[in-house]
């Protein structure tokens, strides 16, 4: 088995460099509620936290946390195999050093047919590195897989759901699935808004095969629909039967152009 010590890469640029500030943000965006979502999994923006930060949090505050969690995230660098596996290591962000789940990796290679170990996939891609922070704060004593996911095939991401799936069944700990995905990307914000309630309400019906025919239908730019596919096949057999939308926004609320905005949405299934 490789071996990987990822550094950040986007440190200082999508969130603070200094772990005290990177702290206070996120303190921030949390407004925990009395009894937190038993969920299955989560979808959560990925951009910088000024813009969809605010939504993440609140997704993470909103559940409960457990000690083990499977993140799948888009492929923005088009490097690496198409279901690419980080390695066993760590990576490390300004709040310190986050273990990889060695277990749960060898699970999941032996379970998910065409995964593979690829360290170059993950190097250069934020969609997961922006959630470690938060995981960080909100469970500070957790393990995480890595999926970089650079293919569209219905196919193969029902059945890394379907693996996943039974990782997670046959584990005596719970997991959470966490699909890192942005929404419509540089259309007005009421069109985005528009084009989104479709992919959202496929969401909300733990619905993957019509997520990923609405999004290809109506030629939606949600970046991370794939992962989003793959972890709602896992929680559907996990027996997740709702969504719930948890917050909705765009980049217009922080920049103030609504002319052209990246939007953002965070689900907890349940």
């Amino acid at each position: 088995m490789a071996m990987m010590e990822r550094q950040p890469i986007v440190a200082g640029q999508f969130y603070p460099a200094d772990p005290g500030s990177l702290r206070k943000v996120i303190a921030s965006y949390a407004s925990k509620p009395e009894k937190p979502l038993e969920a299955k999994g989560v979808v959560v923006p990925h951009a910088g936290y000024v813009y969809s930060g605010a939504v993440a949090g609140k997704v993470f505050a909103s559940v409960h946390l457990p000690g083990r969690v499977i993140l799948l995230g888009p492929n923005h660098t088009g490097r690496g195999t198409s279901l690419a596996l980080a390695p066993g290591g760590a990576w490390r962000t300004p709040l310190g050093a986050v273990s990889v789940d060695a277990q749960i990796n060898r699970d999941l290679l032996a379970e998910c047919p065409g995964l593979q170990e690829d360290p170059s996939a993950h190097l250069g891609e934020h969609s997961l590195e922006v959630q470690l922070p938060f995981l960080q704060v909100f469970q500070p004593d957790f393990r995480f897989s890595a999926i970089c996911i650079r293919t569209a095939d219905y196919s193969t991401l029902e059945t890394l759901g379907h693996g996943m799936a039974r990782v997670i069944k046959s584990l005596k700990e719970s997991v959470l699935l966490v699909a890192s995905s942005d929404m419509t990307h540089y259309e007005p914000a009421d069109e985005a808004a528009r084009q989104d309630r479709f992919a959202i309400d496929r969401m909300l019906e733990v619905d993957p095969r019509g997520l990923h025919q609405v999004v290809l239908e109506r030629d939606i730019s949600m970046c991370g629909f794939a992962p989003t596919v793959a972890v709602l096949v896992a929680c559907r057999d996990l027996g997740a039967s709702a969504g719930q939308l948890i917050r909705y926004t765009n980049s217009g609320e922080a920049g103030g152009d609504y002319g052209s905005v990246v939007a953002y949405a965070g689900i907890a299934i349940t």
